[in-house]
């Protein structure tokens, strides 16, 4: 019998805030850290994807190396926003226990301004794991302007921090790795 993978959003949270992660070239995260929010190089209309993992932000951003994804920024959001868009959030995959035809699925999807994804939570080389999944939250629409408006705390760059971990593990010098701390969050009520 195969085992389901446990689904758990690990993160760096507060009692207002939790840290989600973004990838970005330099137009768009020199403007967010002026800014404090997304500015007008920022595309409002098109869906992105919020991420509390910094390990799968890792994955995803080759550790800030791939092309426009070579600046990270942690974004700290307000924390009762975050559980409000994984409530409203539909599966970007078809579930029958959730849905009673594709079509409804569709119309879900598409209604949606917050899609939530489950993907395999890495290691430190980008190694998936075979029994863990990661969240990530797609957002646009209303709830898009909401974030960049209302939802965004603080916004730092964490390019540097993010080069220095991956020169250590480079080095092979796993004992000198800073990564975050984060820990199992669970949505408030």
């Amino acid at each position: 019998m195969k085992q389901e993978a446990t689904k758990e959003i690990r993160a760096i949270y507060d009692d207002e805030t939790i840290r989600v992660y973004q990838a970005y070239n330099n137009v768009i995260a020199n403007e967010a850290i002026k800014l404090n929010r997304f500015g007008s190089s920022f595309s409002m209309t098109r869906m992105t994807w919020i991420k509390p993992s910094f390990l799968w932000m890792m994955y995803r951003s080759g550790y800030a190396s791939k092309e426009n994804q070579t600046r990270i920024l942690a974004i700290d959001m307000d924390r009762h926003a975050f559980d409000t868009m994984v409530k409203m959030a539909v599966k970007s995959t078809f579930d029958l226990n959730l849905y009673s035809s594709k079509e409804e699925w569709q119309k879900a999807l598409k209604e949606s301004c917050v899609r939530v994804q489950w993907d395999p939570e890495r290691d430190i080389y980008g190694n998936p794991s075979k029994k863990d999944r990661s969240l990530q939250l797609g957002i646009r629409g209303d709830v898009l302007v909401d974030f960049n408006t209302k939802y965004i705390k603080k916004i730092t760059d964490i390019t540097p921090f993010v080069h220095e971990q991956k020169k250590l593990i480079d080095a092979n010098k796993l004992d000198l790795l800073s990564l975050p701390k984060e820990t199992l969050y669970k949505i408030q009520d």
